[in-house]
Parts: structure tokens; C-alpha cells; sequence
């Protein structure tokens, strides 16, 4: 039992660096843990959060992204006005100042995938190709994760009357 037991952990400590490895980094940007959220059937938008960092001397601006999985991404910023969690497009990018780090997440900045081609389930990987202004262009992947993403979301009502779909 003890060598069976043995075995099984040198495994988990090979294996856990790949199976939980979940940051990229390309010259002055490093990009962690990039997640999204499974989408029920027929639901056509996904989201996709991450840590974009600016190791960099230099502002850089993350300018769009797309992904094989949907028709478009686009930048969103949700924001809460008199109770209402509104939502609406980064239309000119997202600026991540040099030495900084700029968080995508719940309740604010996010990845929009509009026009979903097929639902996005837990455990999966989204290949993302994000885009740049002052730096290169990154390949990463979302890992599809639990609902609660680690967070519980609160209930809340949203405004989505700014966002607009487009073909």
C-alpha cells in the first residue's frame, strides 16, 4: 500500500505543474490565470477573466482578441449605477501602465465572446489570441471552471442596454 501510495504522489507532483500551469508570459506581459464560466445551451455570449501584467517601461493597451469559438470578443467593463450592474464596451482598449498589473474579473473588466458556436463547458480549454498595442500578440487558453469561479456571484440585476451585438 505505502508503494502504491507512493507512486500515486510522485504522479501528482509530475503531473501538477501541466495540469494546474495557468500563466503565459511573452516578453514584457504576463498573462494569469485565464478562466471562463460554462454557458448553458443556447446562451450566444461567454466571458473570460484574467491578470494581464506590464513588467515593461513602457504603457501597453490590449486592443481586442478572438477565439475560433466565437464570432467576435470585445472589452467590457461592468460597473454598478443605483443598484444596477451595468455593462458596456472598452471601445478605445484597455490600457495596462508599464510596471502594473490590470485585472479582469466579475463586477469589472472582462473578455465579451459574442456569438458562441456551441456552449461552453466546464473543464475545457478556449484557445484566445489576445492583441496588443506596444506589445505582441498572445496565444493563451481560459479553462472553463465552476460557476462560482472560485466566487460566488451575487444576485444582482444587469444592464446589458449599452452592449450591442454586431455579425
Amino acid at each position: 500500500m505505502n508503494k502504491c501510495l507512493s507512486i500515486l504522489l510522485l504522479s501528482m507532483a509530475v503531473l501538477a505543474p501541466n495540469v494546474f500551469a495557468h500563466d503565459y508570459q511573452n516578453g514584457n506581459v504576463a498573462i494569469d490565470h485565464p478562466w471562463s464560466r460554462p454557458t448553458p445551451p443556447g446562451t450566444p455570449m461567454g466571458v473570460g477573466y484574467l491578470s494581464i501584467t506590464n513588467t515593461g517601461e513602457r504603457d501597453i493597451t490590449l486592443t481586442g482578441a478572438e477565439t475560433p469559438r466565437a464570432a467576435r470578443i470585445s472589452i467590457h467593463e461592468s460597473s454598478m449605477k443605483d443598484g444596477v450592474m451595468r455593462m458596456q464596451p472598452v471601445k478605445s482598449g484597455l490600457l495596462i501602465p508599464a510596471g502594473k498589473t490590470v485585472e479582469l474579473k466579475p463586477h469589472s473588466y472582462h473578455l465579451m465572446l459574442e456569438k458562441l458556436n456551441q456552449p461552453l463547458a466546464q473543464g475545457e480549454s478556449i484557445p484566445v489570441q489576445l492583441e496588443f498595442d506596444g506589445a505582441e500578440d498572445m496565444n493563451i487558453e481560459l479553462t472553463v471552471e465552476p460557476l462560482d469561479g472560485g466566487m460566488a456571484m451575487e444576485k444582482q440585476e444587469m444592464d446589458h442596454s449599452g452592449h450591442k451585438m454586431s455579425n
